[in-house]
């Protein structure tokens, strides 16, 4: 069976560095940290005060009735996917429901809708609960509704890898094309964990930089992926979404294409639940099987927006798999952490990332990694801290999300 060839068409994002794709876009070319001090009471009692909070907030977009009936992860998803709906030039559009497919992910879900209540339970009892918590909290319910925006009656999914699950979304979606099971699929990823409990949870476990936390303290300075002082990641928050196309279906309506998807990897390390492999041998088997599954060479590779998150044994094994997978080509290849702006958006990170390397191939230039001082010497990578032009000519850029659990996912766009 011949593979259908899967485009991108539509491209959608809210993000803590911009409120649309322009913004982020302009404010990651520029070096421009999203980063900054919590300000909200309840920061004053945990380690960590400071996270990557969305640039506009989603009152300033959403219809008011509508937005209470979603949690702020939907919210999120909602406003990229009509970003990304309008891009691709479909609103409005009378499409085939059934050949019409979403997937979008979250590693946490609905956590604040979940703990709200709870507090509520707690505090004023059982009749003063939502009734509508449970389609606010489940983690399907930011996939559920972008299908019901976009009338998709084909698979509606919510894949749910940790940080990797918005690449995985994207990764499940051009199966879906390629096997002839949709026509569009919309595809991402999302999350809204600034909250207290995640933060304090993920600062008990040490995954969390607590650098820039004290009074005058620089939070934009954080992130610091690959730099030899880096201690941890930045919690984030947004979503990225991507329309997806067959290549046919883009062309017989005249829309405009980015990109092509090439291929995809999923693999598991079967190694620790939270750490991953120090040799990564998962992530070296997602990436190859990516370049296995597309019509390119590593010769093709000339940029890479990494998962690269800021902390000491993660940000090396990256450089290990890349080494291992693309060989001398690696010399060649711009490689970036675009989280040193935007911190850490757990399942809604691989997907921003998605789009970042999209339009790195559209405008052929890379991102810079902000913050990168002193790179530490076991990390053999070009890793530049300004814009850098990207080559002329047919190229691949590769995006890689790995996520606790030992989830690896690697997604190749090509040019077109």
């Amino acid at each position: 069976m011949s593979l259908k060839r899967v485009v991108v068409t539509g491209l959608g994002t809210t993000s803590p560095v911009g409120g649309d794709v322009a913004s982020t876009w302009s404010a990651l070319l520029a070096g421009t940290s999203g980063v900054r001090r919590l300000d909200d009471e309840w920061a004053a009692d945990i380690p960590v005060k400071i996270a990557g909070r969305i640039a506009v907030e989603p009152s300033e977009v959403l219809d008011r009735v509508k937005a209470r009936r979603l949690d702020r992860s939907a919210q999120f998803a909602m406003i990229a996917a009509m970003e990304a709906w309008r891009d691709a030039g479909l609103e409005g559009v009378e499409l085939d429901g059934t050949r019409t497919g979403v997937a979008v992910a979250s590693g946490i879900g609905g956590v604040t809708t979940l703990l709200a209540n709870y507090d509520t339970l707690k505090e004023k009892g059982a009749r003063r609960v939502s009734p509508l918590s449970v389609p606010m909290l489940m983690p399907n319910a930011p996939a559920a509704n972008v299908g019901l925006y976009v009338g998709a009656r084909g698979a509606v999914n919510a894949p749910t890898s940790a940080c990797a699950s918005g690449n995985e979304a994207i990764s499940m979606a051009l199966d879906q094309i390629r096997l002839g099971r949709a026509d569009v699929v919309v595809a991402g990823g999302t999350e809204a964990a600034i909250h207290p409990l995640p933060m304090a949870a993920f600062a008990q476990m040490m995954a969390l930089s607590k650098t820039g936390s004290e009074e005058g303290g620089d939070p934009t300075t954080v992130s610091r992926p690959w730099d030899t002082g880096r201690d941890g990641f930045v919690l984030g928050e947004g979503a990225g979404i991507l329309v997806l196309e067959s290549e046919e279906h883009a062309l017989a309506r005249g829309a405009r294409i980015y990109a092509q998807v090439m291929g995809s990897g999923i693999s598991n390390d079967a190694h620790d639940i939270a750490q991953p492999d120090p040799e990564g041998r998962g992530g070296t088997r997602a990436i190859q099987l990516a370049i296995d599954s597309g019509d390119f060479s590593p010769r093709d590779v000339v940029h890479v927006n990494a998962h690269a998150t800021s902390t000491p044994q993660g940000d090396v094994a990256e450089g290990l798999m890349l080494h291992a997978t693309l060989g001398d080509q690696v010399d060649n290849c711009v490689v970036t952490s675009t989280k040193s702006m935007t911190g850490h958006l757990l399942g809604g990170a691989g997907a921003l990332e998605a789009v970042a390397c999209i339009l790195a191939i559209r405008d052929r230039v890379s991102p810079p990694t902000i913050n990168l001082d002193n790179k530490d010497p076991l990390v053999e990578l070009d890793i530049p801290t300004k814009a850098r032009d990207l080559p002329q000519g047919d190229i691949v850029a590769l995006n890689n999300s790995f996520g606790f659990g030992g989830a690896n996912v690697a997604v190749a766009f090509g040019s077109i």
